[in-house]
């Protein structure tokens, strides 16, 4: 039997916690028998879970009798890891067992520098720290999962749903798995390589900048076919002279933030309306649907249509 360890930290993401327990604990083979043995441990026998308190049965040595180590989210990627965890992975991943992370638990497998020259992934919104963080790992913020072979890291909670599942295909072939994710009511479909389906903010701007009437209009007015000129008109610059600026104060060029404006307005038509795409793509200021779906594509990763149907 394939036993499957849970690493439990202080301020362990709950939803991070429970879905592979529920996941590998529910699988079953084509004959009922039970393939997965799933064990809690920690390096203390109480761990702080933030709205409750949770006893793990097994101490840091379950780690060395697993074939695979999840190791969940923390709500604090920055707080120190003890030790003794570090050396117990390290020994882990030297021993060959697969070692998986979902979302914020990226930081502690980039902590025992097993993620260090692989590419990886974890939340969206903590993607720009790990990779700052730990500039020897390679940040994808734009996948569900990363797949190495032995270390596999999963985006955020519902990413490590489908990681989950893709390791008992790996295991146990896809009927096994589709059998598994039925009975999480979700669908077995969602690759690694699918994006997380965000387009990010637009980089802040400093309070009281000079650009910040001209993002407010730019916002406003995204509706119409603006050129670079109708910008730095209204913004009474140069191009040249707004080119600059927007690459100092926003890291992007006024026509890219401004691209960025009209994908997040279309997202929200797509979430909220079932109005033809076509028709949002002259509503959010593209002159052509075709160049409408690359930009989308390009921007959020996927297609309008996939993301209407994910989303609305």
């Amino acid at each position: 039997m394939h036993t499957v360890a849970v690493l439990a930290l202080d301020g362990v993401i709950g939803f991070d916690l429970t879905t592979p327990l529920e996941v590998f604990g529910r699988t079953r083979l084509p004959d009922g028998r039970v393939p997965y043995r799933v064990r809690v441990c920690a390096p203390a026998p109480e761990v702080d879970a933030g709205a409750f308190a949770l006893r793990a049965p097994w101490g840091l040595e379950a780690l060395a009798e697993a074939d695979t180590i999840i190791v969940p989210g923390v709500a604090d990627p920055s707080a120190p890891v003890p030790a003794e965890v570090l050396d117990a992975l390290r020994r882990a991943a030297a021993a060959g067992t697969r070692i998986a992370s979902i979302c914020a638990g990226a930081f502690v497998l980039a902590e025992t520098g097993l993620l260090d020259g692989l590419r990886a992934t974890t939340h969206w919104v903590a993607a720009a720290f790990l990779a700052a963080r730990h500039p020897a790992v390679e940040v994808d913020p734009d996948v569900l999962y990363v797949d190495n072979g032995q270390i596999l890291t999963a985006a955020g909670a519902a990413a490590g749903l489908d990681l989950c599942l893709h390791m008992i295909r790996l295991d146990h072939g896809s009927a096994v798995a589709a059998d598994a994710a039925r009975l999480s009511v979700m669908a077995l479909e969602r690759e690694g390589g699918q994006a997380q389906f965000i387009v990010h903010e637009q980089p802040p701007t400093p309070r009281g900048s000079l650009l910040e009437p001209v993002l407010q209009w730019m916002e406003d007015n995204a509706g119409r076919e603006l050129t670079l000129d109708d910008i730095a008109a209204h913004a009474g610059m140069s191009t040249r002279t707004l080119n600059r600026r927007f690459r100092e104060q926003t890291g992007t060029t006024p026509l890219q933030w401004l691209h960025r404006a009209r994908i997040r307005q279309a997202q929200h038509l797509l979430e909220t309306t079932t109005h033809p795409v076509d028709r949002i793509a002259a509503q959010v200021g593209f002159g052509s649907p075709t160049a409408f779906r690359d930009r989308f594509k390009r921007v959020a990763g996927t297609s309008p249509h996939a993301y209407r149907r994910a989303f609305r």
